[in-house]
């Protein structure tokens, strides 16, 4: 029993050590962090350029809604705010026909830089979604 237990106790320690970085590798894998992180887990999130507020602005301004008449409901998209502000890795992931879901990639391509998130003190990538709300035209 005791050479069990033994056995066991000298498990543990060696996967413990191995699992271990060593400071300046734990650095290297916060700087080279590629991983897209969720709004709610980052501790800063990334910020519009005055906020979300003026971003819902910036695409009710810029959003061309397709002249068909009866056209309403939701465009759905996702979207990466890069460690560098820049919005990336655009995806509709649900429209309305009519090209709704092109004009909105064509809007956040030419959003302007956010700010970035931050998580470690690093800058990272944050994913967003965005439901947009398209009005019936008459």
């Amino acid at each position: 029993m005791k050479k069990i237990l033994i056995l066991i106790l000298l498990l543990i320690f060696t996967q413990a050590n191995f699992a271990q970085l060593t400071e300046a590798e734990a650095k290297a894998k916060i700087e080279n962090d590629e991983n897209v992180y969720n709004t709610n887990v980052v501790e800063f999130v990334p910020e519009f350029p005055g906020g979300i507020s003026e971003f819902y602005n910036y695409i009710g301004k810029n959003y061309r809604i397709p002249n068909v008449k009866g056209l309403g409901g939701k465009v759905f998209v996702k979207f990466v705010i890069e460690k560098d502000g820049r919005v990336d890795d655009i995806v509709v992931i649900r429209d309305i026909g009519h090209g709704t879901g092109n004009e909105a990639i064509r809007v956040l391509k030419e959003c302007p830089k956010w700010t970035p998130g931050i998580q470690n003190g690093k800058n990272v990538r944050v994913l967003y979604s965005l439901p947009i709300n398209i009005s019936e035209v008459r």
